[in-house]
């Protein structure tokens, strides 16, 4: 499986982006069994889960993003989003996503981010 996220770009404070992030190579059912997540690496730190869905459609948010930001997916077009308000400097990082297990261990290779950069 191969993961492509774009959308990314560079903001303002208050500005809105919307991610989305493709996954190809693998058949329609593998990607709708999997729960996906956006992740988010800033510079100079750990790349951290920030919002998930799960297979069932069941979501969860980092509290810092929570409010602010939506996760949805697409399982016909294998894709999974992430809309983002009201950007704030510390939003400020390479975005990625990922399907993950109930223990939280990512399930594929990581694919190649997008970069976001919010600017005061």
């Amino acid at each position: 499986v191969q993961l492509q996220a774009s959308g990314g770009g560079l903001a303002q404070v208050g500005d809105s982006l919307r991610l989305s992030c493709v996954a190809s190579g693998s058949i329609f059912s593998v990607f709708r069994g999997e729960n996906m997540g956006w992740y988010r690496q800033p510079p100079g730190k750990e790349r951290e889960l920030i919002a998930g869905i799960t297979s069932g459609g069941d979501i969860t948010y980092l509290d810092s993003v929570k409010g602010r930001f939506t996760i949805s997916r697409d399982n016909s077009k294998k894709t999974v989003y992430l809309r983002m308000n009201n950007l704030k400097p510390e939003d400020t990082a390479v975005y990625y996503c990922n399907a993950y297990s109930r223990s939280g261990t990512t399930v594929w290779s990581w694919g190649q981010g997008t970069q976001v950069t919010v600017s005061s």
